[in-house]
């Protein structure tokens, strides 16, 4: 494992605080990715599935009723007490997305190992108040240990709705949190940081929403999870390219991984944060802790 030391060079233009996922091509992306990550992997099968999820997830996103707008007092509210306009914690979730389960089910059905028929099948006949008890113990950060085969689907459903609500509000009249490491949109933890190519933000840091793959700008050489400043370290993978690291930050024993488009364009914060687990087990061995889940995968915190 070797540690790089942290660059920065600061954009020539102004660049966006925050950047909403674009609805048509968010997860079409993703799931291609998976699929190159895929190839020779000793997870190949496993990122294959991921790859036809995220297509299911790209399908169901595209095919998805209208939602109801978020009603203009309730933004308002949000934006006075420093909310995130899309709670995922406190607000009622739209019940359509108990129907993308069942579609994201029904899409994985004929690519399923016939071991995983009997629990996907249970899946689409379960009763609402169980998948929205499901839902409860994801979003608040208490996944249920039974359904370690379940929550998986139930996160993507939920990723489908929740990026379709951030993709339709206005960015400019968004705002960062008093709690840097949080969501602005829906209050949830990021899945890793992306930093960025392009002019406006060229080198910059964006963490990326576990839930509803929103990014939001946070500084260079600060910890993601307690705001400091010392102590902090990138950790790779002897012999890689370097294009995913972990941070870590000796201050509060946590880390989160750092995505750098430059080392590779087509990096993606939760496809290529699953290929490297790898990367996890080095840096959790040291002593470390995840600060955010990858919802694709339970227990992918802490």
């Amino acid at each position: 494992m070797e540690t790089k030391p942290i660059e920065f060079n600061p954009p020539t233009e102004e660049a966006p605080a925050i950047l909403l996922p674009v609805a048509a091509s968010v997860f079409a992306e993703r799931a291609d990715r998976f699929a190159a990550l895929a190839e020779g992997h000793k997870l190949a099968d496993w990122l294959h599935f991921l790859g036809r999820l995220t297509r299911a997830q790209h399908d169901a996103l595209q095919t998805l009723p209208e939602l109801p707008p978020i009603p203009a007092a309730a933004l308002e509210q949000a934006h006075r007490h420093h909310m995130p306009p899309l709670n995922a914690t406190a607000a009622e979730r739209p019940p359509v997305w108990r129907e993308v389960l069942r579609q994201l089910v029904a899409a994985l059905l004929p690519y399923a190992p016939e071991a995983s028929v009997p629990l996907l099948t249970a899946l689409a006949d379960c009763d609402d108040l169980h998948l929205e008890a499901l839902a409860d113990g994801l979003l608040h950060g208490e996944p249920d240990p039974n359904a370690a085969g379940e929550l998986p689907l139930v996160a993507a459903a939920l990723q489908v709705v929740f990026t379709a609500q951030a993709a339709r509000l206005d960015a400019t009249q968004l705002q960062k949190l008093d709690t840097p490491g949080v969501c602005p949109c829906c209050g949830s933890l990021p899945v890793a940081s992306l930093v960025r190519l392009g002019a406006a933000v060229n080198n910059l840091r964006y963490l990326h929403c576990a839930l509803c793959n929103t990014e939001w700008n946070v500084p260079r050489a600060t910890c993601t999870a307690c705001g400091g400043d010392k102590g902090l370290a990138q950790q790779q993978i002897e012999g890689g390219s370097g294009a995913m690291r972990a941070e870590t930050c000796d201050g509060c024993k946590s880390y989160l991984k750092i995505a750098y488009q430059e080392k590779d364009p087509r990096i993606d914060p939760v496809a290529d944060d699953l290929a490297t687990l790898a990367l996890d087990l080095l840096v959790d061995e040291a002593g470390y802790g995840r600060s955010g889940p990858n919802l694709l995968l339970v227990n992918a915190a802490g």
